[in-house]
This record gives C-alpha cells, sequence and structure tokens, in this order.
C-alpha cells in the first residue's frame, strides 16, 4: 500500500508544478484593474514597412484583378 501512496504523492507533486502556470495566469487576469500581458499597444496603431509593403502589395493584386 506505500507504493500507491507515493505514486500518488509524486502525480499530486507533477501536477502542482504543470498548472501552476496557469494558476498564475488565471490569478492575474482576475484582479481587479490588472492586464495579464502588461500595457499592450493596439493593433494597427503602429506604422511598419511590412505592414505598409503589405498594403501596397495588396493593392497592386485588387487593381491588376479590378482592370481585367
Amino acid at each position: 500500500m506505500g507504493g500507491v501512496t507515493e505514486l500518488f504523492v509524486v502525480m499530486i507533486l507533477i501536477a502542482a508544478f504543470a498548472f501552476a502556470p496557469l494558476g498564475y495566469f488565471i490569478y492575474r487576469f482576475t484582479k481587479a484593474g490588472d492586464k495579464p500581458f502588461g500595457e499592450i499597444e493596439p493593433h494597427g496603431d503602429s506604422p511598419s514597412a511590412v505592414n505598409d509593403f503589405a498594403e501596397k502589395a495588396i493593392k497592386f493584386v485588387k487593381d491588376k484583378f479590378a482592370k481585367k
């Protein structure tokens, strides 16, 4: 019977370590007025060379299809 008890304790410890990050995230997320990921900037508000290039490429393709 001692082997079952030891296995139970070991499995509880493994589960505690495995789910600790999830518990911490839930704790941070549910705190009043706190953001779990800190201050993040909204998407689309910052200029980016990649975004500008993608917009130009999309506009180019749309223009090509519109002319046909």
